[in-house]
C-alpha cells in the first residue's frame, strides 16, 4: 500500500545520483513519493539545480520537482556577496518554491569563531530579506545554534514561515520554531530507536507540525543502511521508511498521517494542492 508523499527535502541534483537519477525518480514515484524539493547549497551548483528540475519535470512518471536555492551556512567560507546576486536572479527568473537551505551552523569549531560565525548571520540575514523581497517561505538549517536562529528570525521579523529541516533540537525549540510558522523535519533519523530525542519530540509537538524527508544522499533510514559500505546512500525511494518511522513513533495509522502529512507540506511551502 503507498501513499501521497512529498520529500520536502532532496539534494537529487547531486553526482552520486548522475547514474541512474532518471531510474530512481521513476521508482520514487512508484512507491508513492509524488512531489520533491530540490535544495540549493552553493552558488556553483545552482546551474545543476536547475537542470536537474527541468531534467525530472519532463519525464513521465516521476515526482514534481520543486526549486529551493540557498546558500547553505556550512559552506560560509565559499560564499560571496555575489553569489547573493545570482540568488536573487534565480528568484526572479525561476519558478521556486522556497529559499533554502538557509540558517547557522556551528557544528565545526571553525564556525565558531567571531568573524566566520558573523559572515554566517549576514548571509543568513540577507537571505531571509530576499525571502521577504519575493514572497517565499524559507527551508532552514539549524546545527548547534537554535536559540541564535530563532534570535535572527524575530530580529528579521520573518512570517513567511517554512520547514526546520533535520531538526535536532529540544522540544521547547521546536515549539518555538512552530510558533514562528514552521513545520519540523523528519528525515530517516525517526528510524533509529536511539534517536530518543528526536521521538521526544515528533511525539510532544504532534503529527500537525511535521514533514518528512529524506536529505538523500544524507540521512538513510537505518533498515536501509548497509554494513559493507563506508556510507549507503539515501535516495528519494526511501521515503516511505520515514513515514513508517513516524506512525510508529507516533502511534498512527500510516495512511492517516500520510494525510495529515501532505497537507503539512502544501501549508510549508503555501502551495494550494
Amino acid at each position: 500500500m503507498s501513499y501521497s508523499l512529498f520529500d520536502t527535502h532532496t539534494h537529487f541534483d547531486v553526482p552520486d545520483f548522475d547514474a541512474d537519477r532518471e531510474q530512481l525518480a521513476h521508482a520514487a514515484k512508484a512507491v508513492g513519493v509524488e512531489r520533491l524539493i530540490l535544495i540549493g547549497f552553493v552558488q556553483s551548483r545552482f546551474q545543476d539545480l536547475l537542470y536537474t528540475q527541468h531534467f525530472l519535470n519532463q519525464l513521465k512518471g516521476a515526482p514534481q520537482s520543486y526549486l529551493a536555492p540557498g546558500l547553505h551556512p556550512f559552506y560560509i567560507e565559499q560564499h560571496q556577496t555575489s553569489h547573493l546576486a545570482d540568488l536573487e536572479q534565480l528568484l526572479k527568473t525561476e519558478d521556486c518554491v522556497a529559499v533554502g537551505e538557509i540558517g547557522l551552523d556551528t557544528f565545526l569549531a571553525q564556525h565558531k569563531q567571531p568573524d566566520i560565525f558573523q559572515k554566517q548571520r549576514d548571509f543568513f540575514a540577507a537571505q531571509l530579506e530576499l525571502a521577504q523581497q519575493f514572497d517565499k517561505p524559507v527551508l532552514l538549517h539549524i546545527r548547534k545554534s537554535h536559540a541564535e536562529t530563532l534570535a535572527l528570525l524575530k530580529q528579521q521579523q520573518f512570517s513567511l514561515g517554512g520547514i526546520a529541516h533535520a531538526f535536532s533540537g529540544g522540544i521547547e525549540e521546536a515549539k518555538a520554531f512552530v510558533k514562528l510558522g514552521f513545520k519540523i523535519g523528519v528525515t530517516g533519523q525517526i528510524t533509529n530507536p536511539n534517536a530518543k530525542k528526536l521521538h521526544r519530540v515528533v511525539q510532544a509537538i504532534g503529527a500537525e507540525h511535521l514533514v518528512l524527508e529524506t536529505d538523500c544522499p544524507d540521512m538513510t533510514p537505518l533498515c536501509c543502511q548497509s554494513s559493507t559500505e563506508q556510507r549507503s546512500r539515501n535516495t528519494p525511494v526511501n521515503l516511505p521508511y520515514v513515514l513508517d518511522g513516524l506512525a510508529q513513533s507516533l502511534n498512527l495509522d500510516q495512511a492517516f498521517l500520510a494525510a495529515q502529512l501532505w497537507q503539512n507540506s502544501l501549508d510549508a511551502l503555501r502551495l494550494t494542492s
